[in-house]
């Protein structure tokens, strides 16, 4: 826990709660009749309501992004290095919001939550999301909120296709995208990790086809193996090497099937942590969305007429041992935009850190992202403390 809150923190944030009554048509057809969504803002909104930022979560993410919930809190939010007073994502200027996406199990309507057609948990009743619908919803948000301009929509990983989304389906309601370790569209081998991590959970005796609340049950090797998958492909070689090399937890060999390398260690203490609080349905609906989301498609797999319909300015950043979201798929967002003559940045970080790399304070990475954050707060005709 911290003895004393940072001075460049966020400091202690509440979570809100708004309810929507106005029915959501999804993408696979089925509605949602009325939905909750949790968010947290940092900064103030200014007069003129030119400051907002909004911050786009990745597949295991949510809303809590800075600072901390109480004083008990050991570790702030996810992005804390990012988000705060003097920060890349400087609260001093910006009016900053962060939800938890519908689906989620963190507050925001999901699996997890009661239906009300059936006074039961939705388990996996709940529908399949696409990120179109994640992007409507937080539309509908923004409205609450009273913002009609996004001064930037921000995020990494899957909250980077959420960012692509918002420039192509609201293209007057964002003026800079920042798309970070991102893709297009997932590659056959992504499509093909997903695949496995949901077979691992659907495979859990525990699973129960989804309706493990109901047998007082959880599929806990399941997600513990979906984590361990998925935490391999967030580190790069170079970064398991470095952390963890052919290190022995005993400084010799058991000769048994126990973990005994440290990096055996490590997966398992990450896999067992990430089964006591995420939830399995969202883990699968979450993945799915990561499959589905292609928004070229809708353009006969042309990326360039696809972010054509966009109008803001983009920075896009990829990092040089990221497997998991190749630069290559960042270059391929970035030459699309050129050849759609759009203002595009783009910088590939160098880093030993994988696609974790984005989540991680690396200098290099900082001082171009607070380069361009300078620009946003410029070209909004911001200065400190969000004021025109």
């Amino acid at each position: 826990m911290p003895e004393v809150i940072p001075e460049n923190s966020v400091g202690l944030v509440t979570p809100k709660i708004q309810h929507f009554d106005e029915p959501l048509t999804l993408r696979s057809g089925r509605v949602l009749n009325e939905y909750d969504l949790i968010y947290e803002t940092y900064g103030e909104l200014n007069a003129d309501r030119s400051n907002a930022i909004l911050i786009c979560h990745a597949l295991s993410g949510d809303h809590h992004a800075a600072g901390y919930h109480s004083m008990d809190e050991k570790k702030p939010g996810w992005w804390d290095n990012c988000i705060g007073p003097g920060k890349v994502i400087d609260t001093n200027i910006f009016f900053v919001v962060s939800l938890n996406n519908l689906g989620g199990c963190s507050g925001s309507t999901g699996p997890t939550s009661i239906n009300p057609d059936t006074g039961k948990v939705y388990g996996p009743e709940f529908p399949i999301l696409a990120v179109r619908d994640w992007v409507n919803s937080q539309a509908r948000l923004a409205d609450v909120l009273g913002i009609d301009v996004w001064s930037a929509v921000i995020g990494g990983s899957l909250g980077g296709m959420q960012v692509l989304r918002w420039s192509i389906q609201f293209p007057d309601r964002i003026k800079h995208a920042v798309v970070i370790a991102s893709a297009p569209k997932l590659s056959a081998q992504n499509i093909a990790f997903n695949e496995v991590a949901r077979q691992a959970i659907a495979k859990d005796p525990g699973f129960h086809d989804g309706w493990y609340h109901e047998h007082g049950t959880i599929p806990k090797y399941g997600l513990m193996q979906a984590r361990m998958l998925g935490h391999l492909t967030y580190l790069s070689d170079d970064a398991m090497k470095v952390k963890f090399g052919r290190e022995l937890r005993e400084e010799k060999f058991n000769f048994s099937f126990e973990p005994e390398f440290q990096v055996e260690s490590y997966l398992h203490y990450q896999g067992e942590k990430f089964s006591t609080r995420f939830d399995a349905n969202t883990y699968m609906l979450m993945t799915k969305a990561l499959d589905y989301f292609d928004p070229a498609a809708a353009y006969g797999d042309d990326l360039v007429a696809c972010l054509s319909e966009s109008k803001c300015r983009f920075l896009v950043v990829s990092f040089t041992t990221d497997w998991r979201f190749a630069p290559e798929r960042s270059e391929e967002i970035v030459n699309a935009l050129v050849h759609a003559d759009k203002d595009v940045t783009y910088a590939c970080i160098e880093s030993t850190s994988g696609h974790d790399a984005f989540l991680l304070p690396i200098p290099r990475y900082l001082d171009v992202f607070g380069a361009y954050m300078d620009g946003v707060a410029a070209t909004c005709g911001l200065t400190s403390g969000g004021k025109a």
